[in-house]
């Protein structure tokens, strides 16, 4: 359960307006989130009953995305939109398995911003910044993240549950400012939110998203959401739904992947 008075929360915080990553920590069932937020949640829950299990799914294909990138050869990471880095998060994950990963963290709530800094003081491979992906140069010139990472060398390019916040049209251009900053060998991980074979009952709960956050999302089709790699090699298996991205060897088979109204996919350059 969360708490509305907590040294995490920058002075002056408006706690009338939900967030998309302290909604997100709710489901994953952390702490970093205030009243407001868990309404939105437990609304979200009421008309889709799975929305915990779908964020433990889109952690899991981060996790396995991250361990493939580093199995490749990837030393550092780019994880925009990372939200509020609870258990499982990429410098964790990356450390078990190289420890001279470095990450840097991209939000654009402070709250999620604040929390990384506190939970990253004092270790010199990952840091938290405030940036917003429809911005993507701006991230890219950050000195914080120039100064940790280094644009010449392979980069990890992390958008997971984030491009869907990106009301344009096209959000092709923002992708391909990211994809053009990096550099050969470099790799791109996608998770995005999509209304493909959705029920009534998932397109109301997109409505009601809409209607109550001051972040709204639009969702894409499997062809939209392909057309984001375009300048990278994607690889097996592919743009698919959210469970059949390379699942866990002791998960049971999902039956219903549409379920998670999430496609996912990783490409490298």
């Amino acid at each position: 359960m969360g708490a509305d008075n907590s040294e995490w929360a920058p002075v002056g915080l408006d706690l009338s307006r939900p967030s998309a990553a302290r909604v997100w920590d709710y489901f994953l069932g952390g702490s970093h989130n205030f009243g407001v937020d868990r309404q939105v949640a437990e609304a979200a829950i009421a008309m889709k009953p799975d929305m915990p299990e779908l964020a433990r799914q889109v952690r899991r294909f981060l996790r396995a995305a991250v361990g493939e990138m580093v199995d490749a050869g990837i030393t550092q990471f780019i994880d925009v939109g990372a939200g509020i880095p609870t258990v499982g998060n990429v410098h964790e994950v990356a450390a078990r398995l190289n420890p001279n990963v470095r990450v840097a963290y991209v939000d654009h709530d402070p709250v999620a911003v604040a929390h990384g800094q506190l939970i990253l003081a004092g270790n010199p491979n990952a840091i938290a910044i405030n940036g917003d992906l429809r911005q993507p140069q701006r991230i890219l010139d950050d000195p914080a993240l120039r100064d940790l990472i280094d644009l010449s060398r392979p980069v990890g390019l992390l958008l997971v549950a984030v491009l869907h916040f990106v009301l344009d049209d096209d959000p092709g251009p923002i992708v391909a400012t990211l994809r053009d900053a990096a550099a050969p060998g470099s790799y791109l991980a996608i998770q995005h939110a999509t209304h493909d074979g959705q029920p009534e009952a998932t397109i109301n709960m997109l409505e009601m998203w809409n209607s109550q956050s001051p972040e709204p999302m639009r969702w894409r089709t499997r062809e939209q959401i392909t057309e984001l790699f375009s300048g990278f090699t994607l690889v097996p298996p592919g743009v698919v739904y959210l469970p059949l991205w390379r699942p866990d060897a002791e998960q049971p088979a999902e039956t219903q992947p549409e379920r998670f109204a999430s496609y996912a996919g990783v490409g490298y350059k």
